[in-house]
């Protein structure tokens, strides 16, 4: 309210009727007692006197408030009618949807979601709807400065409500510093990071109620789990990754570099048995094909190996070597010690 339809109101308060020239009591000039005037009408806080032509005449504020909000509360009810009108509409249609996704997935609680605007909007209602511990699986290395300050808010949110966060990412992830930037304020805040060689899948957990799972020929989609024992089986596998991996380090150690080093290198000796290229082998431990190639050759050097071939045959040997024999010819081998330096990817 103004302050010149104030000063109308008070003056009018201690009068029965008034005409709008009595206002030049007050101060005001014509233009503006007039202005004052629609707008205490408006708040129906005045109105003509009865049985008095062109006077005018105060209305107590309880019964103005009841003529001016009665309307409008009649319209939020009916607005109110409306919304649990639609919201019932559409919890009808619910069955029909988990009937058609089911037969697409085979589980009523598993549904794919293909566009990246979809994931995006499931991980900030699921973050807003997350009370207890929230697990995160980060394959790969680097993640982009965008994407490490979209999830530093989201997180931030969850932690601030008291929510637990545990984190898993590649070892690579350690030698990259918007990550390291990232672990920094998130672990002043509470979150716990750790980071293993390889093994890991894309995935979000969200207390035992809810889940996205990475689909690995589509990074713009996601399974969406709502299935208890599914999710069961996730945290399952999540405490067992997280058992085997290692603390985040906040600065850099010359020792825990070493040894993260010869996780690296022993991740290679598997994939090197098996007989993967360097563009796979690169893929599952997260980190650029020149930084895996680097690492298959130092171990080929150890090993004493003059090409991939031979260097997956002298693994085989010392896997098939009986306990305590040593084929004629053949060394034993060590992926770990000066001979291997930690690098940072």
């Amino acid at each position: 309210m103004s302050q010149e339809a104030l000063a109308v109101f008070e003056f009018a308060a201690d009068r029965t009727v008034f005409d709008i020239e009595d206002l030049a009591a007050v101060g005001l000039d014509a233009d503006e007692a007039e202005r004052a005037v629609k707008e205490l009408a408006g708040l129906r806080l005045l109105s003509c006197a009865e049985g008095a032509p062109g006077r005018l005449a105060i209305v107590p504020p309880r019964i103005a408030a009841n003529r001016l909000l009665r309307p409008m509360e009649r319209e939020v009810r009916h607005q109110q009618d409306e919304i649990e009108r639609f919201r019932w509409m559409f919890e009808t249609l619910l069955p029909a949807y988990e009937s058609g996704r089911a037969r697409d997935t085979d589980a009523a609680h598993v549904e794919m979601v293909d566009d990246l605007r979809l994931v995006e909007e499931l991980i900030e209602e699921l973050t807003l709807n997350c009370r207890t511990e929230v697990l995160t699986a980060q394959p790969g290395g680097a993640r982009s400065p965008e994407s490490l300050r979209a999830a530093l808010e989201r997180d931030r949110r969850m932690l601030a409500r008291g929510v637990a966060m545990r984190t898993l990412y590649q070892h690579p992830a350690r030698y990259h510093q918007p990550t390291i930037d990232h672990v920094q304020r998130m672990t002043s805040l509470g979150a716990e990071v750790r980071t293993q060689s390889e093994g890991l899948c894309r995935m979000l957990v969200f207390d035992h109620h809810a889940a996205l799972l990475g689909v690995p020929d589509d990074p713009q989609a996601a399974l969406l789990v709502r299935e208890p024992r599914l999710i069961h089986s996730m945290r399952v596998f999540f405490d067992w990754a997280w058992r085997g991996a290692s603390p985040f380090p906040l600065s850099f150690d010359a020792t825990s570099a070493v040894r993260i080093s010869g996780e690296i290198q022993e991740a290679i000796v598997a994939m090197l048995s098996e007989g993967l290229e360097d563009k796979s082998m690169a893929r599952r431990l997260g980190m650029s094909v020149r930084s895996c190639q680097r690492h298959v050759a130092e171990v080929m050097k150890v090993l004493g190996a003059k090409s991939r071939f031979q260097a997956g045959f002298l693994i085989g040997q010392s896997r098939a070597r009986p306990a305590g024999g040593v084929p004629s010819g053949t060394e034993p081998f060590a992926l770990t010690g000066p001979s291997l330096p930690a690098r940072r990817e």
